[in-house]
């Protein structure tokens, strides 16, 4: 692999759904690269963050459309890349975590089977490998008596070890980018901590890349290195998370202002107001790195 190239290119791209009664553009011409870094994707519920995560992944199916002049990962077209090729990169060097685990875990498997079995169709290892490498990710996710819990049915833990297990499930095969999709919006806000701090361990030990979806910019301010800022399908502002607080779009600012801060007590939150421009204008990048 080439250390100077990024893992992800992405440029124009566009996911359009065909309907009967017209066209959804649910992501519009977005351009963005990731490396081995923290970057969070964030926006309002449908502004295209989970449809860009799926893209890189090849997961919008008919009547969805994939577009775009580039959509690269370490040198590989994505959208040249017949079935074969994708199953060996999904899973294996790109791991997507979905937002619930209830609705991802199979509901009629143990846990550590499904982890073991994510282990054994990329390596094709044994059971007993299998296993014993499973106990070492779910110990690494920091889940107490992990003999234990890879016994269980999905049913049967907390919606906090369930992500912590789906993490697991995703970091085995030791992929080189991971997509999280909002991993830690059902927890609770002590768990929720633990969950990133474990994700924030595990890539900056293992030198991976990281593309994770939230709409929370607090979160992603303290998590991550860069923030892409999406509305209405389009990126509308890319910038240093450490920076974000200098953000130039009225967009950001907006959502930045409308956040309740405890140094700063307002009585009443300021409204977003929106402007018709920003689905067309072109994006502020005040990312200079």
């Amino acid at each position: 692999m080439n250390a100077r190239r990024p893992l992800v290119e992405v440029e124009d791209l566009w996911v359009r759904f065909h309907t009967r009664a017209r066209v959804v553009e649910a992501v519009r011409g977005i351009s963005f690269s990731v490396g081995r870094e923290k970057v969070g994707i964030v926006g309002e519920s449908g502004s295209g963050k989970t449809m860009t995560g799926r893209s890189i992944l090849r997961l919008v199916r008919p009547p969805g459309e994939i577009t775009a002049k580039k959509l690269e990962f370490d040198g590989i077209d994505l959208l040249a890349a017949n079935e074969q090729t994708l199953r060996q990169i999904r899973g294996d060097r790109i791991s997507m975590v979905m937002q619930d685990p209830k609705f991802s875990l199979n509901p009629v498997m143990k846990v550590g089977r499904q982890i073991s079995e994510a282990y054994r169709v990329h390596s094709g290892v044994g059971g007993t490998e299998a296993r014993r490498r499973a106990l070492e990710m779910l110990e690494a996710v920091k889940i107490r008596d992990p003999e234990r819990v890879y016994d269980l049915f999905p049913h049967e833990v907390s919606g906090g070890m369930g992500q912590r297990i789906m993490i697991a499930m995703m970091l085995i095969p030791n992929p080189d980018l991971m997509i999280a999709d909002e991993p830690t919006s059902a927890l609770d806000v002590t768990v929720q901590m633990q969950v990133l701090a474990i994700l924030d361990d595990l890539v900056t030990q293992r030198g991976m890349g990281l593309i994770f979806v939230s709409h929370d910019l607090n979160l992603v301010a303290s998590f991550c290195d860069r923030v892409v800022i999406m509305y209405a399908g389009r990126i509308v502002e890319t910038c240093k998370a450490a920076e974000l607080e200098q953000a130039r779009h009225p967009y950001t600012r907006g959502l930045l202002a409308s956040l309740p801060r405890v140094d700063r007590p307002q009585e009443t939150l300021p409204v977003l107001k929106r402007d018709a421009a920003w689905e067309v204008e072109k994006s502020i990048d005040a990312y200079h790195g």
